[in-house]
């Protein structure tokens, strides 16, 4: 299934919503009360349900995909997509250096190491920097003047995980998403990189969730980012250090993965940083994310900066 959480105007409350025919957003809670079968109104409790939800809910989908009940469906273009998980429960998980030329490219401009990295470089994201799709990215020019983009792959964690086998791991897995990991390389203080990566906004996510039953291997992904249509990255996932069972293995032996959880997986060469000259975003610039199969996020820089 290809989940999102959207708004069917301004003023509507968020709901689950599930996408069939590619044009159509079924609202899963009015769905289930319509065929007798309830269901929940939220990405975090619809994930809580366990795989067997995925699993009932997409065979009812098709079960009434020629006859769905009068109102539970609205056109695509009708509605507003937020992140589909508004706000997560916990930090966001980042790892940091998992493509070898982005490992490059960051120690030549970064104060990062050229050796490619024994194990996962784990860092997080507070729940404050999710947005949406078309949702703006803050620009507070006294805090940066270094706001640099990254694009990754999102792993939405399905079941409770503890010290979990990479052989297992993606069995754990609820679905995979696009992020765009922004960072002010300006802000990172003694090494750390919260601050730098952690401010709001920072964690455009979206458009949908695409289920791990429909997405079986995130290992051959082709993703990209363009800022004012001008391509910055391409490249594709099999070309991570740490691929999502190493990540979850890894993870999951000292800290427990819970549903909901989300992991950004790192992002390939082309980043801003990098760059020479370097190059950052800045107010009006449009960033265009994607990954495949999955979609593209489009979010705008604006500017946040306090008038005196």
């Amino acid at each position: 299934m290809r989940l999102v959480t959207f708004r069917s105007d301004v003023s509507a409350p968020a709901r689950l919503g599930a996408i069939v025919k590619n044009d159509l957003v079924v609202d899963l809670f009015e769905f289930g009360l319509a065929i007798g079968q309830p269901l929940p109104d939220n990405m975090l409790d619809f994930i809580d349900m366990g795989p067997s939800a995925v699993t009932a809910t997409s065979h009812l989908l098709k079960e009434y995909s020629d006859q769905l009940p009068l109102g539970v469906a609205v056109p695509l273009g009708n509605v507003k997509l937020l992140a589909p998980i508004p706000r997560p429960r916990k930090n966001i998980f980042g790892i940091g250096l998992n493509y070898v030329e982005h490992v490059a490219e960051s120690s030549r401009t970064l104060d990062t190491s050229k050796e490619l990295p024994k194990e996962p470089v784990i860092f997080s994201k507070p729940p404050t920097t999710v947005v949406g799709p078309g949702d703006a990215i803050e620009h507070n020019k006294n805090i940066t003047q270094q706001m640099d983009w990254e694009v990754e792959l999102a792993v939405i964690m399905g079941s409770r995980a503890k010290g979990v086998s990479k052989e297992d791991a993606l069995n754990y897995v609820f679905g995979y998403s696009v992020m765009l990991d922004v960072s002010a390389r300006d802000c990172r203080r003694a090494g750390q990189w919260i601050y730098s990566k952690g401010q709001d906004t920072f964690a455009p996510f979206g458009p949908v969730i695409v289920t791990a039953d429909e997405l079986v291997d995130p290992h051959n992904l082709n993703l990209s980012l363009t800022v004012n249509g001008v391509t910055k990255q391409s490249s594709n996932t099999k070309h991570m250090l740490f691929n999502v069972n190493h990540l979850i293995a890894d993870i999951s032996a000292g800290i427990t993965l819970e549903p909901g959880d989300i992991i950004a997986t790192g992002t390939p060469e082309g980043v801003g940083a990098g760059r020479d000259p370097q190059e950052w975003m800045w107010p009006g610039d449009v960033v265009e994310t994607t990954v495949e199969g999955i979609g593209t996020l489009r979010n705008y820089i604006v500017d946040v900066t306090p008038t005196k």
